[in-house]
């Protein structure tokens, strides 16, 4: 699974420079050079790191992560914030907006990729987080008085795919009821992220308390594990 990033900057030169450097780390990055375009992006797809230029016109590179951090599909990414070295305010600005790290101009290759040595780990643990399994388990999902019986399709750390006899429309707020073939579900609450025609709903998992996101990991884990393992030996077969 190739590492996907995202790269806002209004400044081209910039913006192609650090794509560069991540495309020699073996990072696919996409760059956006309208921020307001890139809001759309970050409400509507996933990435695995997101670099944000502070200043641009709004919204800025401040705004952006607010945006992220309020919720969606990267609300827990590592964030790189590009400011100048000397920006203290804006630095301190940066990580109370939800910020991880930081990329301090003068931009140049090394520190582009001292940044994205420092941002493995993170970058890892939000992989194994959002890795897919392929799984079919039951699952319910409650809003107000209605309930929805399904099944799962994929089951992650930080969502699920169901198939299901109806949908709740995008954004509602459910109760997730999943059975994992142990006594009781884990019950967990969740938002309806898209919707696939009138059978399927991709669920974001609100952030789990420690017992049921321990019991999550300790099903999940074994099969991330597995299928991350397996997936370089997939991509050989191919070569």
């Amino acid at each position: 699974m190739t590492t996907r990033a995202l790269i806002v900057d209004d400044e081209p030169a910039i913006a192609e420079l650090i794509q560069a450097v991540l495309q020699t780390a073996d990072i696919r990055a996409d760059v956006e050079t309208n921020s307001g375009k890139a809001g759309q992006l970050l409400a509507k797809e996933k990435f695995d790191v997101i670099f944000l230029d502070v200043n641009m016109p709004s919204p800025d590179g401040i705004e952006l992560a607010r945006q992220a951090r309020a919720g969606g599909f990267n609300q827990s990414t590592p964030l790189v914030v590009i400011t100048g070295m000397d920006d203290l305010t804006l630095q301190k600005r940066a990580f109370e907006a939800g910020a991880n790290f930081f990329l301090f101009k003068p931009i140049d290759r090394q520190r582009v990729l001292r940044v994205v040595r420092s941002t493995q780990a993170a970058v890892q643990h939000e992989r194994r987080r959002f890795q897919r399994v392929a799984i079919s388990y039951k699952v319910s999902l409650a809003a107000g008085e209605k309930t929805i019986e399904g099944k799962t399709l994929d089951v992650s750390l930080g969502g699920l795919q169901a198939e299901a006899k109806g949908v709740f429309p995008k954004g509602t707020v459910v109760a997730v009821f999943l059975h994992l073939g142990t006594a009781a579900p884990l019950r967990v609450r969740g938002t309806v992220m898209r919707v696939i025609g009138e059978t399927q709903m991709g669920i974001q998992f609100a952030k789990l308390d420690p017992v049921d996101s321990e019991r999550l990991q300790e099903f999940l884990l074994p099969h991330i594990l597995k299928q991350l393992d397996e997936e370089p030996r997939k991509e050989k077969q191919f070569k």
